[in-house]
């Protein structure tokens, strides 16, 4: 069984307590690093080299979103989920561009969180469907690309509509079944395409996607008893 590793940063040690209770009931789950501000999460998280970081917004020092964009700047390849009481939209759409896979809030349930853990780990996004679509409408809205440049010599066509999918919010499986493949072949297939646009989540490459032209969020999904 693949080990999952975890750094919990939030100033409140109970928090950090009470988080790390729950996530270390799960056998995959690791918590190798705890940090109380934003300084020492960064810190850790080079020293630790976590899977995924659970951050809060409001630290001492630096906060959750410098810490998580220092955090993807160095360590693409760590997946960061912002836990917080904060649901402004300057922080949501803050956190994306600074590279957060996910964003919850601390009222939800032990379990929903060991899921969201799974999921940003495996490269999804956390963020429902609906508030995705939301906040990557204003987010791209403020940065449209100026042209749209050609993906050919970067993403494959078949890339590229996985990608596509993406943006419509859909799970990894659900694409799967609407490309009739394996949900290994679309792991990889995403694997593949984190690498070639370094990025370390779904959420990010999206955003790139968008960024660059190569996906849009007018065209709607297709039906799924439409495709052959």
């Amino acid at each position: 069984m693949e080990t999952i590793k975890i750094l919990i940063a939030d100033d409140h040690a109970v928090v950090r307590e009470g988080t790390r209770k729950i996530l270390e009931h799960e056998p995959d789950f690791t918590v190798v690093a705890e940090a109380s501000d934003g300084e020492e999460a960064v810190r850790m998280t080079g020293a630790s080299l976590p899977d995924v970081a659970i951050i809060d917004i409001a630290m001492p020092g630096v906060n959750g979103l410098e810490a998580t964009r220092q955090i993807k700047q160095r360590y693409p390849s760590v997946a960061v989920l912002i836990l917080t009481a904060f649901d402004d939209d300057q922080f949501v759409f803050g956190l994306l561009e600074a590279g957060a896979a996910g964003y919850l809030l601390k009222s939800i349930r032990g379990r929903e969180l060991v899921e969201a853990v799974r999921q940003v780990h495996a490269g999804e996004s956390v963020l429902h469907p609906s508030i995705a679509r939301k906040v990557l409408n204003r987010f791209t809205a403020a940065t449209a690309p100026v042209h749209r440049a050609p993906p050919d010599d970067i993403l494959t066509e078949r890339e590229r509509e996985v990608l596509q999918m993406c943006t419509w919010g859909l799970s990894n499986q659900e694409i799967a079944d609407r490309l009739v493949l394996s949900l290994h072949t679309i792991q990889a297939h995403l694997g593949h395409i984190f690498n070639k646009l370094n990025v370390g989540s779904r959420t990010e490459a999206v955003v790139c996607g968008l960024r660059r032209g190569w996906v849009t969020l007018e065209e709607e999904a297709p039906d799924p008893g439409t495709r052959g």
